[in-house]
């Protein structure tokens, strides 16, 4: 039970590479197509020129590297704790599923407040986690 958080972390590592192959195939093609200089594409504003889902795409690739940190910290400082049990790993799959939801929906057809939902989601998960940790830490 020790290491069964290593499925979830991989979980959410393939979210995060399927988001960086999802945003190439459409940047690429669209900045291709807009055939931008460097120097435009060094000002953020150009990048917002770019197409609705190659924007949608780039911003869930950069969502990635936001609460989902918190959630690798916690699954290895919770194995080094010796703080890992079935509910641990379950509240860790569900995190891992909601966070691919919401990948989906910001890749797909974006609508905020549903993306919004899910995000609030699974944050509530991931605080219940960290309370569990420091629970079972401070016993």
């Amino acid at each position: 039970m020790e290491n069964a958080l290593i499925g979830p972390v991989l979980g959410q590592v393939a979210i995060t590479f399927i988001a960086w192959l999802v945003l190439y195939a459409r940047r690429l093609p669209a900045m291709a197509a807009s055939k931008p200089t460097n120097e435009q594409m060094q000002d953020k504003a150009n990048l917002a020129k770019l197409p609705a889902k190659a924007r949608f795409a780039a911003d869930n690739y950069n969502h990635q590297f936001e609460m989902p940190v918190l959630f690798y910290v916690l699954c290895f400082a919770a194995m080094a704790a010796s703080a890992v049990d079935g509910m641990m790993v379950s509240l860790a799959w569900a995190y891992v599923a909601l966070r691919a939801v919401h990948a989906l929906i910001q890749m797909t057809y974006n609508t905020v407040m549903h993306r919004f939902f899910v995000f609030t989601i699974s944050g509530i998960v991931l605080v219940v986690m960290f309370v569990k940790l420091a629970m079972t830490y401070w016993g």
